[in-house]
């Protein structure tokens, strides 16, 4: 029997299974709202440059949510920020349907992301608090699995509806699918408290930000961020001249990271975040290079090392900073988290300079047509393979660093 001073029972499991159908739901308005993109400009008839701006406002409110959710979680708690996530998410999905306008397709999309931020900075502490040691890496990169999983559940969706001569409405009614799913898995629940009284603390969150790990993590999670993101968004624009299917590229990467990503709780028990983080980024520098040389059929093998390579890096980089900086928080977990995406929202226009300065320097070679598009695409992805290459020699320093660390940063 439960009085007035017993804690409230915590279902983990429910709440586990929520959160991942709370990132399906990212999943699908990032996939979903991609694949009516073409027919959105066509009946609303507008332009590139204002579907971009569209896309940039789901980008824009991802780090900003999660900023606000980190600072905020042990104060409202993550209940609440997920309660204005299924509220973002529901009215940024009908207003999605019903705007009929540019500028309401801005603010619908900036909702969608500001309820996307909130799920990751909701869910990450939650399970950083609900589960122990290495079970919490395990379900730390088992909930991120859903991420790419549900990319590829969405696309495939969005494909099949299309073919079959849906519209864009209905498909956007389907984000609502995991929204409303997720709504019901967390109704009644309670969440658990910080393992660590100072994790609840903003001064002690603050004061383990400022820490050399802590900033050095920050500088490693802009370049894994942008090893991740940046060849997906460009390398289909690259391959579609190599005798490559882009889509079929981009299926095979999020499908295995997925799978790579349910055992990591595994790899991470036998290597160590941080071994696993140094043999990413040698996995990743390889497959990147790959994509830099390799046409046609090699550029698929090229999809397989790639995709093993990122596959871990985004979860586990959470994970090292809920296991080996506990008192930074639900905070720090944002702020990586944060500083991942923008990262790859700086990045990208950096990107597209040198695809440009790329392609002027073969056309002066004399090279025309796929040809061009083709040589430009590889010399750009080359450029690329600075970012894991730098990420092998900063990990290897990190690798050393924790094995010789004197203190007990490690949540048992």
């Amino acid at each position: 029997m439960e009085t007035a001073t017993t804690p409230p029972k915590i279902n983990s499991k429910r709440l586990f299974y929520g959160s991942c159908f709370a990132l399906i739901t990212t999943a699908f308005s990032f996939s979903i709202r991609a694949g009516i993109l073409p027919q959105l400009g066509e009946e609303l008839s507008l332009s590139a440059e204002q579907l971009g701006f569209i896309n940039s406002m789901w980008f824009l409110g991802f780090p900003i949510s999660m900023v606000i959710g980190g600072l905020i979680y042990h104060t409202v708690g993550g209940k609440r920020i997920m309660q204005f996530a299924f509220f973002a998410h529901a009215v940024g999905v009908i207003m999605t349907i019903y705007s009929g306008s540019y500028v309401g397709l801005l603010i619908s999309t900036l909702l969608i992301g500001l309820g996307n931020g909130c799920t990751e900075a909701a869910c990450n502490p939650m399970i950083a608090d609900a589960y122990q040691g290495n079970r919490m890496s395990k379900m730390m990169n088992r909930f991120h699995m859903w991420f790419p999983g549900g990319i590829v559940i969405g696309s495939l969706i969005s494909k099949f509806m299309t073919d079959a001569g849906l519209g864009w409405e209905t498909q956007i009614w389907v984000i609502l699918i995991p929204t409303l799913i997720y709504a019901y898995l967390y109704f009644g629940q309670a969440w658990p408290k910080a393992k660590i009284e100072e994790a609840a603390s903003i001064g002690s969150n603050l004061k383990a930000m400022f820490s050399p790990l802590f900033i050095f993590m920050m500088v490693c999670m802009a370049l894994t961020a942008i090893t991740e993101f940046g060849p997906q968004q460009w390398v289909g624009l690259i391959l579609a001249k190599s005798g490559a299917q882009p889509m079929l590229i981009l299926a095979l990467v999020t499908g295995l990271m997925a799978v790579a990503r349910y055992f990591g709780g595994v790899v991470v028990g036998k290597f160590d975040q941080t071994g696993v983080l140094l043999g990413s980024s040698i996995l990743a520098t390889l497959g990147i290079y790959l994509f830099s040389t390799q046409t046609g059929g090699m550029a698929y093998v090229a999809a397989v090392i790639f995709a093993l390579g990122i596959a871990y890096f985004w979860p586990n980089m959470i994970g090292f900073t809920a296991a080996k900086i506990p008192k930074s928080g639900a905070l720090g977990m944002s702020i990586i988290g944060a500083v991942g995406m923008f990262s790859t929202s700086i990045f990208q226009p950096i990107i597209g300079k040198w695809i440009d300065t790329d392609k002027a320097e073969a056309a002066a070679t004399g090279l025309t047509g796929d040809e061009l598009e083709l040589v430009a695409g590889q010399e750009t992805l080359g450029t690329m393979v600075l970012f894991p290459a730098i990420l092998i020699v900063l990990f290897t320093i990190l690798w050393f660093w924790i094995k010789n660390r004197k203190e007990e940063p490690v949540v048992a």
